[in-house]
Protein backbone atom coordinates (compact mmCIF):
# COMPACT_ATOMS: atom_id res chain seq x y z
CA UNK A 1 0.00 0.00 0.00
CA UNK A 2 1.76 3.07 -1.29
CA UNK A 3 1.88 6.28 1.50
CA UNK A 4 0.59 9.51 0.21
CA UNK A 5 3.88 10.50 2.31
CA UNK A 6 5.88 9.62 -0.65
CA UNK A 7 4.88 12.89 -2.07
CA UNK A 8 6.22 15.41 0.72
CA UNK A 9 9.54 16.96 -0.77
CA UNK A 10 13.01 14.79 -0.81
CA UNK A 11 10.72 11.57 0.13
CA UNK A 12 12.96 8.34 -1.68
CA UNK A 13 10.84 5.22 -1.80
CA UNK A 14 12.37 2.40 0.14
CA UNK A 15 12.62 -1.28 -1.63
CA UNK A 16 11.40 -4.96 -0.48
CA UNK A 17 9.51 -5.52 2.21
CA UNK A 18 9.41 -1.76 3.33
CA UNK A 19 8.13 -0.88 -0.33
CA UNK A 20 5.15 1.95 0.53
CA UNK A 21 7.46 3.95 2.20
CA UNK A 22 10.25 6.36 2.12
CA UNK A 23 13.36 4.71 3.32
CA UNK A 24 14.39 8.71 3.73
CA UNK A 25 13.73 12.41 2.98
CA UNK A 26 17.36 13.24 1.72
CA UNK A 27 19.39 13.58 5.08
CA UNK A 28 19.83 10.00 6.37
CA UNK A 29 21.98 11.60 9.20
CA UNK A 30 19.70 14.05 10.19
CA UNK A 31 16.52 12.01 10.58
CA UNK A 32 18.22 9.76 13.04
CA UNK A 33 19.27 12.71 15.17
CA UNK A 34 15.78 13.75 14.94
CA UNK A 35 14.49 10.55 16.14
CA UNK A 36 17.27 10.26 18.79
CA UNK A 37 16.65 13.44 20.03
CA UNK A 38 12.66 12.60 20.44
CA UNK A 39 11.44 14.62 17.60
CA UNK A 40 9.82 13.79 14.12
CA UNK A 41 7.88 10.95 13.11
CA UNK A 42 7.88 7.58 11.12
CA UNK A 43 5.59 6.20 8.31
CA UNK A 44 5.12 2.85 9.27
CA UNK A 45 1.52 2.77 7.16
CA UNK A 46 3.04 -0.18 5.30
CA UNK A 47 2.83 -2.44 8.55
CA UNK A 48 0.11 -4.97 8.79
CA UNK A 49 -2.36 -4.07 11.03
CA UNK A 50 -4.84 -6.49 12.87
CA UNK A 51 -7.36 -6.30 15.36
CA UNK A 52 -9.47 -8.92 17.48
CA UNK A 53 -12.73 -7.80 19.38
CA UNK A 54 -14.93 -9.90 21.35
CA UNK A 55 -15.62 -10.84 25.11
CA UNK A 56 -12.78 -13.47 25.20
CA UNK A 57 -10.28 -11.87 22.94
CA UNK A 58 -7.55 -11.91 25.79
CA UNK A 59 -7.98 -15.33 27.52
CA UNK A 60 -8.20 -17.10 23.64
CA UNK A 61 -5.18 -14.94 22.29
CA UNK A 62 -3.61 -16.32 25.84
CA UNK A 63 -3.90 -20.37 24.65
CA UNK A 64 -1.98 -18.81 21.17
CA UNK A 65 0.52 -16.44 21.27
CA UNK A 66 3.63 -16.92 23.28
CA UNK A 67 3.29 -13.80 25.48
CA UNK A 68 1.09 -13.78 28.99
CA UNK A 69 -1.97 -11.56 28.00
CA UNK A 70 -4.63 -12.86 29.99
CA UNK A 71 -4.65 -10.22 32.18
CA UNK A 72 -3.29 -7.81 30.12
CA UNK A 73 -4.04 -4.31 31.64
CA UNK A 74 -6.01 -1.38 28.86
CA UNK A 75 -3.00 0.18 27.04
CA UNK A 76 -0.37 -1.51 28.44
CA UNK A 77 2.37 -2.60 25.18
CA UNK A 78 3.64 -5.95 24.56
CA UNK A 79 4.73 -8.17 22.06
CA UNK A 80 4.22 -11.96 21.08
CA UNK A 81 5.23 -14.60 18.71
CA UNK A 82 3.10 -17.55 17.12
CA UNK A 83 5.70 -20.32 16.48
CA UNK A 84 5.48 -23.24 14.32
CA UNK A 85 4.80 -27.26 16.22
CA UNK A 86 8.76 -27.26 16.19
CA UNK A 87 9.26 -23.98 17.90
CA UNK A 88 10.24 -21.93 14.60
CA UNK A 89 8.83 -18.42 14.59
CA UNK A 90 6.12 -17.48 12.02
CA UNK A 91 4.69 -14.31 13.37
CA UNK A 92 5.39 -11.35 15.48
CA UNK A 93 2.88 -9.00 16.77
CA UNK A 94 3.48 -5.58 18.41
CA UNK A 95 -0.01 -5.58 19.98
CA UNK A 96 -1.80 -3.15 22.84
CA UNK A 97 -5.27 -3.91 24.22
CA UNK A 98 -7.58 -0.54 24.15
CA UNK A 99 -10.17 -2.43 26.71
CA UNK A 100 -12.72 -3.48 23.88
CA UNK A 101 -9.99 -4.41 21.32
CA UNK A 102 -6.81 -5.64 20.82
CA UNK A 103 -4.72 -3.89 18.10
CA UNK A 104 -1.59 -5.10 16.54
CA UNK A 105 1.00 -4.04 13.99
CA UNK A 106 3.15 -6.67 11.97
CA UNK A 107 5.28 -7.35 9.02
CA UNK A 108 4.16 -5.72 5.92
CA UNK A 109 2.68 -8.62 4.21
CA UNK A 110 2.00 -10.92 6.87
CA UNK A 111 -1.27 -10.05 8.21
CA UNK A 112 -3.25 -12.53 5.76
CA UNK A 113 -1.32 -15.50 7.03
CA UNK A 114 -1.65 -14.25 10.42
CA UNK A 115 -5.33 -14.06 10.04
CA UNK A 116 -5.75 -17.12 8.09
CA UNK A 117 -4.50 -18.86 11.20
CA UNK A 118 -6.37 -16.77 14.15
CA UNK A 119 -9.66 -17.69 11.82
CA UNK A 120 -8.66 -21.33 11.70
CA UNK A 121 -8.55 -21.57 15.73
CA UNK A 122 -11.46 -19.33 16.38
CA UNK A 123 -13.73 -22.50 17.10
CA UNK A 124 -16.98 -21.70 19.95
CA UNK A 125 -14.67 -18.61 21.39
CA UNK A 126 -16.52 -15.46 21.04
CA UNK A 127 -14.14 -13.47 18.82
CA UNK A 128 -13.40 -11.51 16.02
CA UNK A 129 -10.14 -11.06 13.94
CA UNK A 130 -10.44 -8.26 11.12
CA UNK A 131 -7.96 -7.15 8.91
CA UNK A 132 -7.57 -3.19 9.26
CA UNK A 133 -4.61 -2.08 7.32
CA UNK A 134 -6.71 -1.20 4.48
CA UNK A 135 -8.17 2.07 6.81
CA UNK A 136 -5.30 1.68 9.69
CA UNK A 137 -1.68 3.81 9.15
CA UNK A 138 1.40 3.24 11.83
CA UNK A 139 2.65 6.25 12.92
CA UNK A 140 5.74 5.96 15.29
CA UNK A 141 6.92 8.85 17.41
CA UNK A 142 10.08 8.68 19.01
CA UNK A 143 10.94 8.24 23.02
CA UNK A 144 10.59 11.76 24.35
CA UNK A 145 8.77 13.77 21.42
CA UNK A 146 5.70 15.70 22.83
CA UNK A 147 3.75 15.95 19.37
CA UNK A 148 0.21 15.51 20.52
CA UNK A 149 -1.75 12.47 19.93
CA UNK A 150 -4.72 12.98 18.14
CA UNK A 151 -7.97 12.64 20.51
CA UNK A 152 -9.62 8.63 19.96
CA UNK A 153 -6.62 6.90 18.04
CA UNK A 154 -5.20 4.07 20.21
CA UNK A 155 -1.53 4.38 21.20
CA UNK A 156 1.15 1.69 22.08
CA UNK A 157 3.86 3.01 24.53
CA UNK A 158 7.38 1.37 24.96
CA UNK A 159 10.46 2.83 25.90
CA UNK A 160 11.65 3.45 22.34
CA UNK A 161 8.13 5.51 21.68
CA UNK A 162 4.66 5.38 20.61
CA UNK A 163 3.49 3.80 17.75
CA UNK A 164 -0.27 5.27 17.14
CA UNK A 165 -2.76 3.60 15.31
CA UNK A 166 -4.19 6.28 13.19
CA UNK A 167 -7.16 6.57 10.88
CA UNK A 168 -5.40 6.04 6.82
CA UNK A 169 -7.26 9.34 6.18
CA UNK A 170 -5.55 11.15 8.32
CA UNK A 171 -1.98 10.41 7.76
CA UNK A 172 -1.75 13.56 5.28
CA UNK A 173 -3.10 16.09 7.90
CA UNK A 174 -0.86 14.60 11.03
CA UNK A 175 2.23 14.63 9.18
CA UNK A 176 1.52 18.23 8.48
CA UNK A 177 1.96 19.35 12.65
CA UNK A 178 3.81 15.94 13.58
CA UNK A 179 7.72 17.72 13.16
CA UNK A 180 10.02 16.55 10.66
CA UNK A 181 9.69 13.19 9.13
CA UNK A 182 12.71 10.32 8.95
CA UNK A 183 12.34 7.32 6.80
CA UNK A 184 13.09 3.78 7.44
CA UNK A 185 16.66 4.02 7.22
CA UNK A 186 16.97 5.86 10.15
CA UNK A 187 14.32 3.75 12.34
CA UNK A 188 15.93 0.88 11.36
CA UNK A 189 19.57 2.28 12.27
CA UNK A 190 18.32 3.52 15.95
CA UNK A 191 17.07 -0.35 15.96
CA UNK A 192 19.86 -2.07 15.04
CA UNK A 193 21.32 0.58 17.85
CA UNK A 194 19.10 -0.97 19.94
CA UNK A 195 19.58 -4.65 19.36
CA UNK A 196 16.51 -5.53 18.57
CA UNK A 197 15.53 -8.57 16.08
CA UNK A 198 12.86 -8.09 13.37
CA UNK A 199 11.03 -10.91 12.20
CA UNK A 200 12.19 -11.32 8.25
CA UNK A 201 15.82 -9.76 8.87
CA UNK A 202 17.06 -11.26 11.93
CA UNK A 203 15.03 -14.42 11.50
CA UNK A 204 14.83 -17.20 8.64
CA UNK A 205 12.84 -20.38 8.56
CA UNK A 206 14.16 -22.17 11.22
CA UNK A 207 14.80 -19.51 13.78
CA UNK A 208 13.73 -20.38 17.78
CA UNK A 209 13.43 -17.31 19.94
CA UNK A 210 16.25 -17.98 22.66
CA UNK A 211 18.74 -17.15 19.55
CA UNK A 212 17.25 -13.66 19.12
CA UNK A 213 16.89 -12.68 23.05
CA UNK A 214 13.41 -12.92 22.62
CA UNK A 215 13.11 -14.58 25.90
CA UNK A 216 11.24 -12.56 28.62
CA UNK A 217 10.10 -9.31 25.83
CA UNK A 218 8.12 -11.79 23.73
CA UNK A 219 7.60 -15.03 25.19
CA UNK A 220 6.55 -15.61 28.95
CA UNK A 221 7.38 -18.66 30.27
CA UNK A 222 5.29 -19.13 32.98
CA UNK A 223 2.24 -19.30 31.09
CA UNK A 224 0.16 -22.50 29.71
CA UNK A 225 0.67 -24.59 26.74
CA UNK A 226 0.77 -23.15 23.44
CA UNK A 227 2.20 -24.96 20.20
CA UNK A 228 5.89 -24.49 19.78
CA UNK A 229 6.41 -24.33 23.73
CA UNK A 230 7.66 -27.94 23.71
CA UNK A 231 10.73 -26.63 22.04
CA UNK A 232 11.15 -23.57 23.81
CA UNK A 233 10.78 -24.89 27.48
CA UNK A 234 12.99 -27.79 26.24
CA UNK A 235 16.04 -25.48 25.19
CA UNK A 236 15.70 -23.14 28.06
CA UNK A 237 15.87 -26.07 30.32
CA UNK A 238 17.89 -28.56 28.99
CA UNK A 239 20.51 -27.22 26.22
CA UNK A 240 21.14 -24.19 24.27
CA UNK A 241 19.72 -22.51 21.27
CA UNK A 242 22.48 -23.29 17.94
CA UNK A 243 22.53 -19.69 16.88
CA UNK A 244 23.24 -16.45 18.76
CA UNK A 245 22.43 -12.54 17.74
CA UNK A 246 25.19 -10.58 18.17
CA UNK A 247 25.85 -6.63 17.90
CA UNK A 248 28.56 -6.02 14.91
CA UNK A 249 31.07 -3.19 14.87
CA UNK A 250 32.20 -2.91 10.77
CA UNK A 251 35.12 -1.46 9.31
CA UNK A 252 34.58 2.53 8.79
CA UNK A 253 36.78 2.63 6.17
CA UNK A 254 34.85 -0.14 3.65
CA UNK A 255 32.63 2.44 1.24
CA UNK A 256 29.86 -0.23 1.30
CA UNK A 257 28.06 -2.32 3.82
CA UNK A 258 27.74 -5.91 3.54
CA UNK A 259 24.11 -6.83 2.89
CA UNK A 260 22.12 -9.01 4.82
CA UNK A 261 23.26 -12.54 4.02
CA UNK A 262 27.35 -11.52 3.79
CA UNK A 263 28.75 -14.90 5.33
CA UNK A 264 30.35 -14.16 8.52
CA UNK A 265 34.18 -16.22 9.10
CA UNK A 266 36.68 -15.82 11.46
CA UNK A 267 39.20 -13.09 10.41
CA UNK A 268 42.37 -15.44 11.50
CA UNK A 269 41.20 -18.10 9.29
CA UNK A 270 41.41 -16.50 6.54
CA UNK A 271 39.68 -15.75 3.12
CA UNK A 272 38.59 -19.55 2.97
CA UNK A 273 37.80 -20.19 6.74
CA UNK A 274 34.66 -21.99 7.22
CA UNK A 275 31.23 -20.01 7.32
CA UNK A 276 29.97 -19.40 11.18
CA UNK A 277 26.98 -17.03 10.94
CA UNK A 278 25.97 -14.44 8.37
CA UNK A 279 24.79 -10.66 8.42
CA UNK A 280 20.92 -10.31 8.93
CA UNK A 281 20.46 -6.17 9.16
CA UNK A 282 23.20 -3.41 8.14
CA UNK A 283 23.19 0.05 8.61
CA UNK A 284 25.05 3.30 8.81
CA UNK A 285 24.48 5.33 12.42
CA UNK A 286 25.01 9.02 12.70
CA UNK A 287 27.28 8.08 15.81
CA UNK A 288 28.40 4.24 15.83
CA UNK A 289 29.00 4.66 12.04
CA UNK A 290 29.04 1.09 10.10
CA UNK A 291 27.34 -1.37 12.42
CA UNK A 292 24.84 -4.69 11.67
CA UNK A 293 23.16 -7.19 13.50
CA UNK A 294 24.29 -10.78 12.72
CA UNK A 295 23.57 -14.63 13.76
CA UNK A 296 26.46 -16.41 14.55
CA UNK A 297 27.06 -20.01 15.92
CA UNK A 298 26.75 -20.53 19.52
CA UNK A 299 30.17 -21.58 19.99
CA UNK A 300 31.58 -18.75 18.47
CA UNK A 301 33.92 -17.06 20.80
CA UNK A 302 33.08 -14.01 21.95
CA UNK A 303 35.96 -11.98 21.75
CA UNK A 304 36.90 -13.16 18.34
CA UNK A 305 37.41 -11.02 15.46
CA UNK A 306 35.00 -11.56 12.86
CA UNK A 307 35.38 -11.01 9.22
CA UNK A 308 31.67 -9.80 6.99
CA UNK A 309 32.68 -10.35 3.09
CA UNK A 310 35.87 -8.51 3.20
CA UNK A 311 34.91 -6.24 6.50
CA UNK A 312 36.26 -6.38 9.48
CA UNK A 313 34.14 -6.70 12.09
CA UNK A 314 34.18 -6.45 15.79
CA UNK A 315 31.23 -8.26 17.77
CA UNK A 316 29.26 -7.30 21.06
CA UNK A 317 27.09 -10.40 22.83
CA UNK A 318 23.34 -9.54 22.32
CA UNK A 319 22.15 -13.11 23.39
CA UNK A 320 25.03 -15.07 25.64
CA UNK A 321 26.27 -18.49 23.98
Amino acid sequence: MKSPLLTLPGAVPAEGVDEGVAAHYGDLFREQRALADGTGFVDLSHRGVVTVTGPERLGWLHLLLTQHVSDLPPHQATEALILSANGHIEHALYLVDDGETVWAHVEPGTQEALIAYLESMKFFYRVEVADRTADTAVVHLPAGSITEVPEGVVVRETPHGRDLFLPRGELEAYAEQAGPPAGLLAYEALRVEQQRPRLGFETDHRTIPHELGWIGGAVHLQKGCYRGQETVARVQNLGKPPRRLVFLHLDGSEVHLPVPGTELRLADDGPDGRKIGFVTTSVRHHELGPVALALVKRNVPVDARLVAGDTAAAQETVVEP
